[in-house]
């Protein structure tokens, strides 16, 4: 006599549920330590070390940087930034006593470089700064005025695919 073979029917047991619901914390607590990951290793740092006293001066700092009258026009030119630095009033250029800052991306610190600028005959600012990936980029402009003036600015620049 030849039996029938018939499948077993499955249920659904406590184990199941437990290997249910292991697998789905285990899945969301396996992505959020990714995350959390990825926050962090492309944090780029604080702006400022004590952010109380900076918003005590910053008030100050503004109208003294205001009152420069300083207009700045950024200009790519395959591996060289350009940086033309003019009087509003006057539409002269501005000669500062030290000019510096970091190049790099908002997001990450990796390629960030400090461009060394050089004034031109015509009163601009250039520095060799390599090929640009395509994408935003920052430069986080300092300088200081003749008459000693502090001045700081985050100039956006866009590098377009080529």
């Amino acid at each position: 006599m030849l039996q029938d073979t018939q499948t077993k029917d499955r249920k659904f047991t406590g184990w199941h549920a437990l290997a249910v619901f292991v697998g789905a914390f285990a899945i969301i607590i396996g992505v959020n330590i990714f995350m959390a990951t990825k926050a962090i290793s492309t944090f780029p740092g604080l702006e400022t070390k004590n952010s109380y006293v900076a918003s005590q001066k910053f008030d100050n700092d503004l109208r003294e940087q205001r009152a420069l009258g300083w207009e700045i026009s950024p200009t790519m030119s395959g591996e060289t930034l350009m940086l033309m630095i003019t009087d509003e009033a006057s539409g002269q250029p501005v000669e500062v006593r030290d000019l510096g800052g970091i190049l790099g991306r908002a997001t990450h610190v990796k390629d960030d470089q400090e461009p060394v600028f050089s004034r031109t005959m015509s009163g601009a600012y250039v520095a060799e700064v390599g090929a640009l990936d395509h994408g935003k980029w920052e430069l986080r402009l300092t300088a200081t005025a003749a008459d000693g003036t502090p001045f700081r600015r985050i100039i956006e620049l866009y590098v377009p695919r080529s």
